[in-house]
């Protein structure tokens, strides 16, 4: 039985879906005015997991996955205007790019992926019965139309999500700026155009939302008022996520959510990577260095709410690991049958544990040592667990490639297509070379002509050549093999 850690209630519970055969889940997406760095890879690779998972126990067309895109926001602005370009060209670009990084990782596309722009109608809606129901208030008056404010005051359960005392945050709350909010904690609704802006026509002047209002009117709209699962980073839990639900339940008289789900940071120096920080490296940096297949791999390896630390030596690590993993699988034709319940029951076991993807990970490395035992003497029963192993594996996203292509450093062909057609590269791109397959494997011909020959100096030049490239030769009795290190 699936049981998750709700942070709205601080503790793992039994997961009752309200509706069973229409399990649903938001998680909120990107703000596009950049590349996706390795945080945004954290969110997308662990809710994945989660949604794979929710798929494998209810069955994939009872489980509807929201995941937003936020593409009109003060930063999206700041950045179109630094380019000199339109919002529209800008976020297009970038949205592009975020599914390429999405692709690359081996992401499943959400059910839905609504943007904030096509949802304005819901979101004007949603602000006007705030203003209606007394939530909500217009600063300003007669000809100087201002912001529109949510009333924090007048919703009792505020700061229960996230632990926080109004109290005491109105006593640490700065002096704000804009004196027309009647409290510190009032935050905007609707946003006045400046001149230059971009705007939309609305009861209250031409202007554009604010961000927490945008994801409230989304998620109620793709998903109803009341749903399963609302997922995204710890950074988003306050203000973020206390305001949507402030908004929410105040809009709709309904509970908003019942379970609260958030990943956590992921770190560099023992800093949270942010944009903000300058401190972080985009999934096509990293990409640029390990297979992104390593990334996942070393995501899913920490849980999904500890921090997760980011440095060369974890990543090595993780391909060192994954390596193990597509060793087992090779040279071993998948079969059907056997009895494989006890492996099966240790994964389940785990991700029913608030989606332990270590332990779940355990049970993989747990079945690879039986394959890698049984190989040369039981043939059928070595078969029938490598069957299952790929199978557990791609419920985390995992071994999801003939061993081949992941030793040669062969992407999944849907992904080839993706990067070939990719337009927009990291400021700190580098650009990798190596050999190509067919002089690598010419290569290792000249090299076992020369062996056969006892050409033993010949031999080893090639093989230091190849290795100078980053590739590994392992020699056995039905020839030699390669990899790429």
């Amino acid at each position: 039985m699936l049981q998750i850690h709700n942070n709205l209630t601080k503790r793992k519970e039994l997961f009752v879906p309200i509706d069973p055969k229409n399990v649903r889940m938001y998680v909120c997406g990107m703000t596009v005015y950049d590349l996706c760095h390795l945080g945004h890879a954290r969110v997308l690779v662990v809710f994945d997991v989660v949604y794979r998972y929710l798929c494998r126990v209810y069955g994939a067309e009872q489980v509807t996955y929201v995941r937003n895109v936020t593409d009109i926001d003060d930063r999206i602005i700041q950045r179109a205007n630094e380019r000199g370009e339109g919002i529209d060209s800008l976020t297009g670009r970038f949205i592009e790019a975020m599914h390429e990084d999405a692709n690359a990782l081996g992401i499943l596309p959400p059910s839905e992926e609504p943007r904030a722009t096509r949802h304005m109608g819901e979101i004007i809606a949603m602000i006007q019965t705030l203003v209606d129901k007394g939530y909500a208030y217009q600063a300003g008056n007669g000809d100087t139309l201002r912001d529109v404010y949510y009333d924090v005051s007048r919703f009792e359960r505020y700061g229960r999500l996230s632990g926080k005392n109004t109290d005491d945050l109105r006593a640490g709350a700065r002096v704000e700026v804009d004196a027309a909010k009647q409290d510190p904690l009032d935050f905007v609704l609707w946003k006045a155009a400046k001149p230059g802006e971009p705007y939309w026509e609305s009861p209250w002047g031409k202007g554009r939302p604010g961000w927490h209002i945008e994801c409230s009117a989304m998620a109620t709209c793709c998903l109803g008022n009341h749903f399963d699962i609302h997922g995204g980073g710890l950074d988003l839990q306050f203000p973020h996520h206390e305001n949507e639900i402030a908004q929410s339940e105040a809009a709709t008289g309904e509970k908003f959510v019942n379970v609260w789900m958030h990943n956590g940071f992921v770190r560099l120096d023992e800093e949270k990577m942010s944009k903000s920080l300058g401190n972080f490296f985009t999934i096509r940096e990293v990409l640029e260095k390990y297979d992104a297949e390593v990334v996942r791999f070393f995501m899913l390896n920490s849980h999904y709410r500890s921090p997760l630390n980011y440095s060369d030596q974890h990543l090595d690590e993780a391909k060192a690991a994954l390596t193990t993993l597509y060793n087992a699988l090779r040279g071993v034709t998948p079969g059907e049958g056997g009895d494989v319940q006890a492996y099966t029951a240790r994964f389940d076991a785990a991700m029913d544990d608030d989606f332990n993807t270590p332990e779940a990970i355990a049970a993989l490395f747990e079945l690879a040592r039986e394959l890698n035992r049984l190989r040369g003497s039981d043939v059928q029963r070595a078969g029938q667990l490598v069957a299952e192993l790929k199978r557990l594996g791609g419920c985390l996203g995992l071994l999801r490639r003939d061993p081949e292509d992941f030793f040669k450093g062969r992407r999944p062909t849907e992904i080839q297509a993706s990067c070939a057609s990719r337009t927009i590269t990291s400021h700190n791109a580098k650009v990798t070379s190596g050999f190509s397959e067919a002089k690598i494997e010419a290569l290792i011909e000249a090299r076992t002509a020369a062996r056969n020959n006892k050409g033993w100096a010949e031999s080893d030049r090639i093989r230091d050549e190849l290795a100078a490239q980053g590739v590994v030769l392992e020699d056995g009795p039905q020839g030699t093999t390669w990899r790429r290190e």
